[in-house]
This record gives structure tokens, C-alpha cells and sequence, in this order.
């Protein structure tokens, strides 16, 4: 418990009576993210931190303005007045300096989580810059998703009389803020304002500890920065790549390395929930998890970037996450390789810009997806291949896995865009299936491994004719999305990608054709049309998936059109918030929706840089 109280400085509730609004005042695109490799924070230009989940990615909020009102909990330090905001991160890092200029000064704010192994904490620094700045300091916590109040009081910390603290306890949680000076109890938060001059340097952090631990001692706020900083650029320089897109790339590697919890291997698809799909509807989901598909195609990106220790702590967790029977296989699992819990509604958000409902977990894990063997496979494969060889044990799970593909291959499934409007024989489960086989088979070949070598090439030859027989439509000419569409799938993009078919097949080149007609839209790609043809179960429209986007941008490379393939790759890369980072899908005037950062986009992107870069390069294009 909390030691040496100083004042029983308790926060009030809101009002029962408080309308909760629509926390409108940040667009996803103007957020910031900043973590420690365990969990994220986003953070507004303003300074407000809108979104913290402790300690864990896929824990309970801390500060959830992002999905209510700055009642259900944020950390803000910024201006009082108007203020033109830049920000950047320092170098290949996610140290994040934002800079305030006001009419009457200005003031450098840097943000920071530490990546010690131990400890749990945001470390804000304050410095004056030029002439005086007036800055507002706001600590609204509200643990478990904005819904419980904890008991807020004053202490001295270990570090004895000068070591002054505000703890906020509810249940198991404590957050403990520290600072050069602390704000004071007011309406139901902790306020302060202050005037920062030129040469001013102030320091305020807040660490999170189960609530019956005692209080951590303070953090060396300057040397944890710079430590932090020269670990992110370090492992950041071991990129070797001098390519024409190297700063992307990077970015986007940093990004997949900071959505991997440090210590359980366990790969997040963001770090968000119920940011939405369509703003004002339905479309909002939880994806705080590890999905087997997005993790096994992040393994295949760091090792095809040259950071194959990395993959290690990922392929303990898979193992431990898929041990047992392949019928038991769950497409997404918590942090830590545990079941992921089902939907839970929060009322008592409105959502962001009046996104309703506001969901924490996620019922898709039930679902029937058979891509996913494809995936998991290709990552084996390729982790023999360029890390470490298959062991008996693992090649003994394999077989037992791939055995039951060929049992199952001909099943319904709710596939890759996870549709809530009953099971089909969708065409990428169907390629996916041939991609588990067909890389199973490569990998026993290689390594001489024994297998049921008939039974798979049978198998894996009959799934290659039943797509050309039964999802070849010779009217709408092309691939379509299951057997009696007339509708094409963004996610058929992925057949030359996986190479199933070659990108210059006349087949392909004619779906290719047909998804530019029905799907593309001034170079951005819809996953799919909802309408009379099609239904995923779910009301409302989206905007267009930026991962599909970055597929396109591959395709147009892998056939050889390389100008029209580096014109819209460039473009998309226009499509980037501030600082490198994309959500899911762009909607009007290219605003940003759904989670955010969102691992599978920046997937893309670095899979078409590579190709088109390799391909220009080849072909004497310069930049």
C-alpha cells in the first residue's frame, strides 16, 4: 500500500447527470504513439494522452478520452493558448518531441516509455524554448475503461521527503505521478497551470504498479530518455537496407517491433479498440490481440529484414499458443497465448465521434478461418529456411496439422475479413489451404522429413483445379469471391503474392482487371462492395483498406508495370499521418479510420517496398 499519507485528497465522480459526448477534438490521424514494447499510448497534438492500457496491451484503460470525454481519464500537458504544434520522433525512435509555438514563446515537450524490463511508465519533460509559455497540466484517472474513480492522495515516496507523489489506487491498479511541481484536486481531476521560460526544464512521469506493491523508486528521468532512445536506434541501425524507401521502411519495422509484448513474444494487431470503420456506425472492433495471421506475417517481414533473433520470443509463443489439437486452433489469442474473451459492450462511452458501441473483446474468435494454416505455414517455412531448422517435435505438429487441412479444406469459413453474414467457400481459405500444403511439402523436401508425401501432392493439386474449376467465372472473367459470385475480393490480390498463380498468368491479369473496375478507386482498394451481391452482416459502409492498397501497389509491380505500381505506391505513402503511421482503412478526404497503428497495413507496405524497390533497381529506374 501507499506509504507516508499526506492528505486524503479524494477525486470526485462525474455527475450522474453528465451527458457524455463525442471526444471529437483529435482525428485518429493526428495521434501520436509511444510505448515500451508491453503496452501504448496515444498522444494528441495538443499533449493530451488519450489512450493508455496498463500494463498490458490488451489491459483495461487508464485514460480513455479517446472513446468518451477527458472525464473518462487523459494526461494532458500543453498550452494554455492557441499554439502552432509540430512534432517528430527523434531520430529511428519512438521518442516523440512536439514543439508549441504560441504568440508569446515557445516550449518543447518530449514524451517517452521507458522499455525497462520492470517497470511500467510515460516520462514527460517540459523545456522552454523561447520567451514563456503558459501550460495547463490536467490528471484525469478513471481505471477499468473509464468506469471506476480510484481514491487519489499525496504522499512521500521511497525517496523521502523531497520525493512528493500523487497515487491513484482502484482494485488491483495504481498509477503514481511524479513531477517538478503536482497539480492539486479540482472537480473531480488534478489541475495546474504554469508559466515555462526560456531555459526552464520540467519533469513529470507516471508509473503503473499492482496497487498492494509498494511505491517504485523515482527513475533518473534524464539518462532512462536517452537510454531508451539509443536502444530503439540501435536496433533500428542494424537495418542494412539502403534502398530508395529505407525511412519508410524503417517506420514501419519500429512499428511492428513495438506492437510485440517484450516478454511473452505475443504480436498485437493494434493497440486500439472501436476505433471505427464507418464514424457514426457499428463497424468498431477490438483488436488488441494476436491474430495467427497478422503475427505469422510480421514474423516473415523481420526476417525478411534481416532481424531473425527477433522472430525467436514469436515461434516459444506460437508454440505454446497452437500446443495441442489443429481442431483447437483459434485464429486470435490474448498477449500471453490465452483465449481471447467474448464482445463486451461499454455503454457509457458514446464512442469516437458518436462510434457506437464501444467494444472490448472479440467474438470473431470463434470463427472458422482456413487461411489462417496458409500463413502459419508460410512463416514456418520460411523460419527454416532463414532461422533455425524444423525440429522432430515441431515437424510432428506440422504433420498432424496438415493432415487435418487436407480432412477440411472444403469447408465454409468466415476467412480474412472475419464476415459476420454466415460461412462460404471464400477464394483466399481456398488458396491458403494449397499454400499450407505446398509449403509443407517444400519444407519436407528440403529437409528430407517424412510425411504422407501422396496424400499431400493429391490433396494439394485437387485444391489448385478446384480454383481454376469452380471460382474461375468465364463471364465476369476473373477469379470471384466464392463459387456463384459475381463479385470480386480484394483479398484475391494475394494469389500472385503467395505464389499461386504468376503475376503475368492471362487469368490473374483479367481478375486483375476486374477488381480495378469494381474495387479500385483513384488507386485506393476496397476490400469488397457491400450490396445486393454481397453482405458481411453488418450495417453501414467502410472506407478503403489500406492494406489492399499496398497488395495493389504489389501486383502492378510483380507484372512488371512499374511506373503505374511506383506512382500509386508514393501516393499511398502521402496517405501517412505526420509521423509515418497508418490506421486501417482511409476514408473521405483521406480520413484515417479504424484501429490505429494497424499492423497489417504497414505489413503491406513493406512487402510492396521491397518488391518495387528490387524491381526498379533491376530495371535502371533511379529516384
Amino acid at each position: 500500500m501507499p506509504s507516508h499519507p499526506t492528505s486524503g485528497d479524494r477525486a470526485d465522480r462525474p455527475s450522474q447527470h453528465a451527458r457524455s459526448a463525442p471526444h471529437g477534438s483529435t482525428l485518429i490521424r493526428d495521434y501520436a504513439v509511444i510505448g515500451d514494447m508491453k503496452t501504448c499510448a496515444l498522444v494528441s497534438r495538443g499533449g493530451s494522452v488519450d489512450w493508455l492500457c496498463l500494463p498490458r496491451f490488451d489491459s483495461p484503460s487508464s485514460f480513455t478520452a479517446l472513446l468518451g470525454t477527458p472525464q473518462h481519464g487523459r494526461w494532458l500537458i500543453g498550452p494554455v493558448e492557441e499554439a502552432r504544434s509540430t512534432r517528430r520522433y527523434v531520430g529511428d525512435t519512438f521518442v516523440l518531441e512536439t514543439t508549441h509555438e504560441t504568440d508569446s514563446g515557445v516550449v518543447r515537450v518530449t514524451d517517452v516509455m521507458p522499455t525497462a524490463d520492470d517497470r511500467a511508465d510515460i516520462v514527460r519533460t517540459v523545456e522552454g524554448v523561447k520567451g514563456i509559455v503558459r501550460m495547463r497540466h490536467e490528471w484525469v484517472v478513471r481505471f477499468s475503461y473509464g468506469k471506476i474513480t480510484p481514491w487519489v492522495s499525496r504522499h512521500h515516496g521511497p525517496g523521502g521527503p523531497d520525493d512528493k507523489v500523487i497515487t491513484a489506487v482502484a482494485g488491483p491498479d495504481m498509477l503514481v505521478l511524479r513531477g517538478t511541481r503536482l497539480p492539486h484536486a479540482h472537480d473531480g481531476k488534478h489541475v495546474d497551470e504554469f508559466d515555462v521560460a526560456e531555459g526552464d526544464r520540467l519533469v513529470f512521469s507516471t508509473t503503473w504498479a499492482p496497487s498492494h506493491l509498494p511505491i517504485r523508486e523515482q527513475l533518473d528521468s534524464e539518462a532512462i530518455v536517452e537510454t531508451t532512445r539509443e536502444e530503439w536506434q540501435e536496433w533500428a541501425d542494424r537495418f542494412e537496407y539502403e534502398g530508395a524507401y529505407r525511412d519508410v521502411l524503417v517506420r514501419s519495422l519500429l512499428v511492428l517491433r513495438l506492437l510485440t509484448h517484450s516478454d511473452t513474444g505475443g504480436i498485437v494487431a493494434a493497440p486500439t479498440t472501436s476505433l471505427p470503420e464507418d464514424v457514426g456506425g457499428t463497424r468498431n472492433w477490438d483488436y488488441r490481440f494476436c491474430w495467427l495471421r497478422d503475427a505469422s506475417l510480421t514474423l516473415e517481414a523481420l526476417m525478411g529484414s534481416g532481424f531473425v533473433d527477433e522472430t525467436k520470443l514469436w515461434r516459444r509463443w506460437l508454440i505454446r499458443a497452437v500446443a495441442g489439437d489443429p481442431q483447437d486452433m483459434q485464429i486470435m489469442y490474448a498477449v500471453d497465448g490465452r483465449p481471447v474473451m467474448g464482445e463486451e459492450t461499454l455503454d457509457h462511452f458514446e464512442g469516437y465521434l458518436g462510434s457506437r458501441p464501444v467494444r472490448i473483446g472479440n467474438d470473431a474468435r470463434t470463427h472458422l478461418q482456413l487461411d489462417i494454416y496458409g500463413e502459419l505455414m508460410d512463416s514456418v517455412y520460411l523460419y527454416d529456411k532463414y532461422g533455425r531448422a524444423i525440429g522432430y517435435d515441431a515437424w510432428i505438429n506440422v504433420v498432424r496439422l496438415i493432415d487435418w487441412v487436407c480432412d477440411h479444406w472444403r469447408e465454409k469459413d468466415e476467412s480474412i475479413w472475419e464476415v459476420r453474414g454466415g460461412r462460404r467457400e471464400f477464394l483466399y481459405s481456398r488458396v491458403m489451404c494449397w499454400v499450407a500444403i505446398d509449403r509443407a511439402l517444400r519444407l519436407a523436401n528440403r529437409r528430407s522429413l517424412p510425411a504422407p508425401f501422396s496424400r499431400w501432392y493429391e490433396t494439394r493439386d485437387t485444391v489448385y483445379r478446384d480454383i481454376f474449376e469452380r471460382f474461375w467465372d468465364p463471364v465476369r472473367r476473373g477469379f470471384v469471391q466464392h463459387p456463384g459470385a459475381s463479385t470480386f475480393d480484394a483479398a484475391a490480390l494475394l494469389m500472385p503474392l503467395v505464389r499461386f498463380v504468376s503475376p503475368t498468368d492471362p487469368r490473374w491479369i483479367a481478375t486483375l482487371r476486374g477488381i480495378e473496375q469494381e474495387l479500385v478507386s483513384d488507386s485506393l482498394v476496397y476490400r469488397y462492395r457491400l450490396g445486393d451481391a454481397f453482405s458481411d452482416g453488418l450495417t453501414g459502409q467502410e472506407g478503403t483498406f489500406s492494406m489492399c492498397s499496398f497488395w495493389y501497389v504489389e501486383c502492378l509491380s510483380r507484372m512488371g508495370d512499374l511506373p503505374k505500381a511506383r506512382f500509386f505506391f508514393e501516393k499511398m505513402l502521402g496517405y501517412a499521418n505526420h509521423l509515418g503511421l497508418y490506421g486501417e482503412e482511409l476514408g473521405p478526404r483521406a480520413q484515417h479510420l479504424g484501429n490505429f497503428p494497424q499492423a497489417f497495413t504497414h505489413l503491406a507496405l513493406i512487402s510492396a517496398a521491397y518488391d518495387l524497390d528490387r524491381r526498379l533497381s533491376a530495371a535502371g529506374h533511379t529516384g
